[in-house]
């Protein structure tokens, strides 16, 4: 006999509000997602076990425009519904700065009428490892304690363990995060001597890294992960005998963790990862609420203009407006197993690169391998999907950089997102980068997986079109990507030559870009938000399937626990099976 205790996962959630396509090898054709059908499943698994908790891993308040424009306001107003019990925020829920996150979840930001860890934290956010800079006092408690029926449940928060690459350091300013998770053992030991019936670990470390947190933690009863937005279609059972579950991206799943607590721990369990569709009504009040939050960013007579809080540019058309065409889907979110998989590249990464190097007329286009996004099917590509790709307030600039320093971000790219330790993992996938191709040997030695590198210069014309040539480590090429006045002298993460940096501007600058066309121009500066640049190429070039610029010369392994992977969880090298779709089941296969 025991007690029963159910936990309801959501996370990695990444500013999605309504229903998107699912184009992935496992889509069916529908739509997926929808924090009101969300809010459907959630109630009827309460009202069912009502010995239940709802807990959010993460990564919630950016993704979108409607995140972006409200600093995650738009977000937090629609999950407040849903009534999250526990929270571990993701990096990028700390994206508008240290003051705006304290302000959302700080303590004493627990809303009316919440109780246990809630009644402290928005959400009952929670995070051991994330500290005010330069002392060692937490920005949030690093536990809690739940009382559910007969059950006391201890909760450990462990949050990002990296301010947010994709940037840089500035926006986290005031903010020091521990990576290596060496605070967990220490709370789980405190929660057990408080006689806790379950200690749960909430982290956005990953699923990779999560599992070994777990074998490494004994004392851990479940790990409810986020950030890598693999999706655990069975749960991971560790050698200590934790369950590990991870859910996916933006609100297309939600896991139900079923367990029967006896005075030794855990006695039985049950899991379902459960998918987000159009076989769930959407909750009337919270699809309202959804409306009312978005109404002033779509066509019609709310819409207002917005400032993007990172470089300024103002909002002045709705996010529905159509700005281009894509004759192929577009996603990055393939697994191992699929013909192409996110870890190497996606065909939204590349369109994007692509559009950066044709708008900038430079040799390189280059995005980080970011592992956020969206869906978007064939047909008409709206000024919301790319807010859904590019949702940072970045501007694209121009600099020039020598070879040796493209051939060593191919390396790095490859070794943070392959290598065989999970720990060296730089928090991203492989970066894109327009007008490069080259080999990759998932499975080879660091400092060796990328081979054959060529480079089309741009041509005379200021068109990127030119003809392959070797990469030649004493050469200087141009290099398009994002750029902030914060990071002034960096194109994405590459420092250029003399600091100097060309930056895309609007109408009435000098800068470049031509016609401001309604989206990214402040009607000032010339400020040219990166969205509004690939809507000008969207608008002249339809997106379509491009040549594969990473050529695979090496197979990337199978799964290891069973469920298809997105990333290989134990990374890449000689020693592990080659690429196959033998371990899964036979519903997730292509």
């Amino acid at each position: 006999m025991g007690t029963d205790l159910t936990l309801i996962h959501m996370g990695d959630l990444h500013g999605h509000l309504v229903p998107r396509p699912h184009l992935r090898s496992d889509g069916t054709g529908g739509t997926e997602g929808g924090l009101a059908r969300m809010a459907t499943l959630v109630n009827r698994v309460r009202t069912e076990r009502p010995h239940s908790l709802l807990v959010n891993s993460g990564d919630t308040i950016q993704g979108s425009a409607e995140a972006l424009f409200t600093r995650g306001q738009a977000l937090v107003d629609v999950v407040d519904r849903l009534g999250v019990d526990v929270f571990a925020p993701g990096n990028w829920d700390y994206l508008y700065g240290k003051e705006r996150f304290l302000e959302l979840f700080g303590p004493g930001t627990g809303l009316p009428g919440a109780t246990g860890i809630a009644a402290g934290q928005r959400w009952g956010a929670l995070a051991c490892n994330v500290y005010h800079a330069g002392t060692q006092d937490l920005l949030l408690p690093p536990t809690g304690v739940v009382a559910v029926g007969d059950l006391r449940v201890g909760f450990v928060g462990l949050s990002s363990e990296r301010a947010i690459n994709a940037l840089g350091p500035w926006v986290t300013e005031g903010i020091e995060f521990t990576g290596d998770a060496a605070e967990v053992a220490g709370h789980v030991a405190d929660l057990r001597e408080q006689g806790v019936d379950l200690v749960v670990l909430v982290s956005e470390f990953g699923l990779a890294k999560n599992i070994l947190i777990a074998e490494d933690v004994p004392g851990i009863d479940v790990v409810l992960s986020s950030d890598m937005h693999e999706e655990t279609r069975q749960v991971v059972p560790t050698s200590t005998g934790a369950l590990v579950s991870e859910v996916g991206q933006d609100g297309t799943r939600v896991g139900v963790l079923d367990l029967t607590v006896g005075d030794d721990g855990v006695t039985a369990w049950d899991y379902a990862l459960h998918t987000v569709g159009e076989d769930l009504e959407p909750d009337p009040a919270v699809e309202e609420l959804v409306d009312r939050v978005r109404r002033p960013f779509l066509s019609g007579p709310d819409f207002r203009p917005h400032r993007n809080p990172f470089n300024g540019a103002e909002l002045r058309r709705p996010i529905d407006e159509v700005v281009g065409r894509t004759e192929i889907p577009l996603h990055r979110s393939g697994f191992v197993h699929d013909p192409t998989p996110a870890v190497v590249s996606g065909s939204s990464h590349d369109m994007i690169a692509a559009a950066i190097r044709e708008q900038a007329g430079a040799d390189v286009g280059h995005l980080r391998g970011f592992r956020y996004g969206t869906h978007v099917a064939p047909g008409p590509v709206r000024l919301e999907d790319l807010y859904h790709y590019l949702p940072v307030g970045a501007q694209v600039g121009v600099g020039r950089v020598t070879g040796s320093q493209l051939a060593t971000l191919l390396e790095n790219s490859a070794a943070g997102a392959l290598d065989p330790d999970p720990w060296a993992w730089k928090g991203g996938w492989l970066h894109a980068l327009a007008g490069v191709s080259y080999d990759l040997d998932p499975g080879a030695q660091k400092g060796s997986r990328t081979s054959a590198v060529t480079v089309r210069r741009a041509g005379t014309d200021g068109h990127p079109d030119g003809t392959p040539e070797p990469l030649d480590p004493e050469a200087t090429y141009t290099v398009a990507g994002y750029f902030y006045e914060a990071a002034a002298g960096k194109v994405g993460p590459l420092e250029v030559a003399d600091g100097e940096v060309r930056v895309l501007r609007g109408e009435g600058d000098d800068g470049g870009g031509g016609d401001d066309g309604g989206g990214g121009d402040d009607g000032g500066g010339g400020i040219l938000d990166i969205t509004e640049v690939v809507a000008r190429h969207l608008a002249e070039h339809p997106a379509t399937a491009s040549p594969d610029e990473i050529r695979p010369v090496g197979p990337l392994p199978g799964p290891v626990h069973g469920n298809p992977e997105i990333q290989p969880l134990l990374g890449a090298d000689r020693s592990r099976p080659d690429r196959s779709e033998a371990d899964l089941p036979d519903a997730d296969r292509t």
